[in-house]
């Protein structure tokens, strides 16, 4: 097999990025992928794209089928309420299709889809990129039943994506990842948001809670003063901080043998505060285990995009899935059920 031909529908923001990844794979290696072709609607765009890069561009998914272009697969970086058209397109004329984040704009359009490819064996993965970062990679190396999530995602206002709300924007990447930390079904959801300086809800604060007894709390802001990606968790003994944008994964480990030793040890006189009742006891320092993995960084779309490939060549499943996608778009949708059911609860709707 020659190297995989790849075209990139959708040149803004996300578009750009993958073009530039593909490129970069493609210098590296040239026997593996080549970009070979771009589709954006807006001239200047494309124009832009296809100067910089140095390959033809079209304005539309006909226009490029319709130049007889060799292709093998696409990424579909195209505003979320057009993903399921593109991709079905992708999908007849034979190609596997990578789709940004969020899968689609609703469930129906999600499976039909998954339904087309399944019955073209076609590859399609959905852009979840936060799956590939090294932190979220060594985290999932490490659980242990976890029982408590506390992810905060916080972003300075843009006027990017204000086609979806904060939820489909940027919450989404945590819903993802902790659906496949957790692996167990959703029982309940609770959500709140508010529409701030869009005409979509901005801001948003969610609790999940999982078959497995799991509960995690999410928070979401596209109207931050300040950039935040991390997430926590809590299981027996651990306790897990890591840092998206730095890409740094800390633990706290609590030794259990001094941990019940601790806890065994009666109370004295001495560990009685003045005018209190009861023991304080100072925790067992010496029980605890802090350690900041060393872990090797990388930019998750790179890797995003070697696992796409990967897929496509060995015409095996990729990390993320389409499954994997359309359960996160479809809690997703049930936070935003929520959010406008509390909104009407509140007198706000």
């Amino acid at each position: 097999m020659g190297p995989i031909r790849i075209a990139v529908v959708g040149a803004g923001a996300f578009g750009r990025n993958h073009l530039r990844v593909y490129r970069e794979l493609e210098t590296a290696h040239p026997e593996l992928v080549q970009l070979a072709g771009l589709v954006d609607e807006s001239a200047t765009t494309r124009d832009e794209a296809a100067a910089r890069y140095s390959i033809p561009a079209f304005g539309s998914v006909a226009e490029l089928f319709t130049a007889g272009l060799k292709l093998d697969a696409a990424s579909v970086c195209v505003p979320t309420v057009h993903h399921a058209s593109v991709a079905e397109q992708l999908l007849n004329a034979g190609l596997d299709v990578l789709i940004e984040k969020p899968f689609a704009a609703s469930l129906a359009e999600a499976d039909h889809v998954l339904a087309l490819a399944g019955s073209l064996g076609r590859i399609v993965q959905i852009g979840h990129l936060e799956r590939f970062n090294p932190a979220v990679t060594a985290v999932a190396e490490r659980l242990n039943n976890p029982m408590f999530f506390e992810a905060h995602r916080l972003s300075i206002f843009t006027p990017r994506s204000l086609d979806v709300d904060v939820v489909l924007d940027l919450m989404i990447h945590d819903l993802d990842v902790v659906l496949s930390l957790t692996n167990s079904p959703v029982r309940e959801v609770r959500a709140v948001g508010l529409a701030v300086l869009s005409r979509k809800v901005d801001i948003a604060n969610v609790r999940v809670e999982f078959d497995s007894g799991c509960v995690a709390n999410f928070t979401a802001s596209r109207v931050s003063t300040e950039q935040v990606r991390k997430l926590r968790l809590f299981q027996p003994y651990q306790y897990l901080s890591l840092d998206f944008a730095r890409q740094e994964l800390l633990s706290i480990d609590v030794d259990p043998a001094a941990a019940a030793a601790f806890l065994s040890r009666p109370s004295t006189p001495s560990a009685v505060p003045a005018g209190g009742s009861g023991a304080a006891l100072q925790h067992p320092s010496a029980g605890l285990n802090l350690q900041k993995f060393d872990l090797q960084r990388a930019e998750p779309l790179r890797l995003e995009l070697e696992d796409f490939l990967r897929a496509v060549r060995t015409r095996t499943a990729p990390r993320v899935t389409g499954e994997a996608g359309r359960a996160a778009l479809s809690l997703a949708l049930e936070i935003n059920r929520e959010i406008k059911e509390h909104a009407q609860r509140a007198g706000l709707a």
